[in-house]
């Protein structure tokens, strides 16, 4: 709280470990978050088993 200035975060993560799998899970929810609310025409085609696989990748 307070803070005015800008902070700078640097993510150390290990190649091919857990914490990169989780990373990427992140981006692909994160896709799939704005496509689904951008209405585009991708999210709109999926089945449930295409979204659960997406999400899991």
């Amino acid at each position: 709280m307070g803070q005015k200035n800008p902070v700078t975060v640097y993510r150390l993560v290990m190649k091919d470990k857990i914490e990169e799998k989780i990373i990427k899970m992140h981006e692909n929810k994160k896709k799939l978050a704005l496509s689904l609310l951008s209405g585009s025409d991708r999210s709109a085609s999926l089945n449930e088993d295409e979204l659960l696989q997406w999400i899991t990748r």
